[in-house]
């Protein structure tokens, strides 16, 4: 028998996925929540009984578990008055997001060219190209490894990037100097497949699509051996922050030529990937030197120089 909240919960996946969500956890642990409902006989749901399940996690999980039941309670609401949603603080808040590291140019020049003398590396150049590719781009690692042959348009100077973290598609510009690297990737690449094929751009030596798992202990070797990191295990710049690197450089080169960053920002969210551009004005909130260049801009707007 299912729980009288069964329809609007997949009303409301429906609904979020439809925006660009995927949802995964939720459509996994929602429908959990309500057999919890249904154990308790509960037709609604009561912020006590959102406790309860809530506890039932640990450590982070109790705050996803929170924020998806507060998500599904909140549309709920529309439906039935009875329904309680659970207050924000209801669990306290354990995870803090951790603050970016920023690359400078000496430090990513040092890490991709030690990436090209990569000793097994195979198609030679895969993690100097893949690297490299990271750092002025701002894909996101699984963005990167999940492009397939035809996603790399090198004619056009364009990457296409499909089904990305929040189910959209979007187009990515290369420059000359890129297109030029990616190109001599390919060739390497396919001499190294010879009769054999492959869907995907960035290739194993083995012909096979590369894994997160490999590339995390490969970057995290390379960074210890040019000094970014002191071990190849625990905290440390990630992969990651060269995607911050990017979206921080590409906002402080708009201020130093003097652009409207406001209006441009819209362009770097999608540029990103961003669910919104609310997630590309993190950055501005952040980052001291770009607080201070707007700060900056702002003064000479008031005093009639921009």
């Amino acid at each position: 028998m299912k729980h009288p909240l069964q329809q609007a919960l997949d009303d409301y996946l429906a609904l979020r996925r439809s925006l660009g969500f995927k949802l995964h956890k939720e459509g996994r642990q929602l429908p959990q929540f309500l057999v919890f409902l249904q154990k308790n006989r509960a037709a609604y749901i009561t912020a006590r009984l959102a406790l309860d399940w809530i506890m039932q996690s640990a450590g982070r999980g109790r705050t996803q578990r929170l924020r998806m039941v507060r998500g599904f309670a909140r549309y709920i609401t529309a439906f039935d008055s009875r329904t309680e949603v659970p207050p924000a603080d209801l669990v306290p808040a354990r995870f803090i997001r951790p603050r970016p590291y920023i690359y400078s140019d000496n430090e990513v020049q040092r890490l991709i060219e030690e990436a090209r003398k990569y000793p097994r590396d195979k198609p030679r150049g895969t993690y100097y190209c893949l690297l490299g590719l990271l750092a002025v781009s701002g894909l996101r690692i699984g963005e990167a490894i999940r492009l397939r042959m035809e996603d790399v348009d090198l004619v056009n100077a364009v990457l296409t990037i499909r089904n990305t973290k929040f189910g959209k598609s979007r187009l990515v510009p290369l420059h000359p100097t890129t297109v030029t690297e990616l190109g001599s990737y390919k060739q390497r690449r396919d001499a190294l497949l010879a009769s054999q094929s492959s869907a995907y751009f960035f290739i194993s030596r083995k012909g096979t699509p590369l894994i997160h798992s490999s590339i995390y202990r490969v970057f995290n070797g390379l960074s210890v051996k040019v000094g970014i990191r002191k071990a190849r295990r625990g905290g440390g710049p990630r992969l990651h922050d060269l995607r911050h690197r990017f979206a921080v450089s590409t906002l402080i080169d708009w201020y130093r030529a003097g652009a409207d960053v406001e209006h441009q920002l819209p362009t770097l969210a999608t540029f990103l990937g961003h669910v919104s551009v609310e997630c590309t004005y993190w950055y501005l909130n952040e980052y001291p030197e770009l607080m201070q260049l707007a700060a900056s801009k702002l003064n000479n707007r008031w005093e009639g120089k921009a």
